[in-house]
């Protein structure tokens, strides 16, 4: 099984997700502002227990994934973090390292995002050593769009996915740059 590393921050810990973080975690996905730019409908326990399932499973078969996000002052868990190839169906095509997050609305307003997604890119930069990464963002979610702005992110397209527009982004590593 492949390790997922943990990353540390001035105030959050990135680390693999556990069995017991399910309740935070659905309760963070059951909350209506929280998915209201992702698919707009609350995900139910079970379908966050096959999130987090699948989460584990991407760091096993691709050896890079999502993590957990805590903050480190409180240890508690604020959302999720990574990069990840989901096979989507869109034109024009994302790419296989598509990144994304996900806060707990305790830890909206905060600066959490753009830390998390800092450090994961990092990661990236280090370990994946890919050109590129990709992000699909709703639209109408100012606040991610504002995050993949502060952390380098371009839109180089939008595009019809279920039911919304979204905001296609990329990311070249610094050292890839011509």
């Amino acid at each position: 099984m492949s390790a997922t590393p943990t990353i540390t921050t001035a105030r959050l810990r990135l680390r693999g997700h556990r069995r017991d973080d399910l309740d935070a975690a659905a309760a963070m996905w059951g909350d209506p502002s929280v998915v209201r730019h992702i698919g707009g409908r609350p995900f139910g326990r079970s379908e966050v227990w096959a999130r987090i399932l699948r989460y584990v499973g991407h760091w096993d078969v691709m050896g890079y994934g999502f993590w957990a996000i805590d903050e480190l002052a409180t240890g508690a868990f604020v959302g999720e973090v990574g990069v990840a190839e989901f096979e989507r169906s869109i034109d024009p095509p994302i790419g296989a390292y598509e990144c994304g997050w996900v806060l707990a609305p305790a830890a909206h307003g905060r600066g959490f995002a753009t830390e998390a997604v800092t450090a994961m890119l990092g990661w990236c930069d280090r370990t994946l050593a890919v050109p590129r990464v990709t992000c699909m963002i709703d639209e109408a979610n100012a606040a991610s769009l504002a995050v993949a702005r502060k952390c380098g992110f371009r839109e180089f397209a939008r595009a019809p996915y279920d039911g919304d527009t979204a905001v296609l982004s990329e990311r070249l590593r610094p050292d890839a740059i011509a």
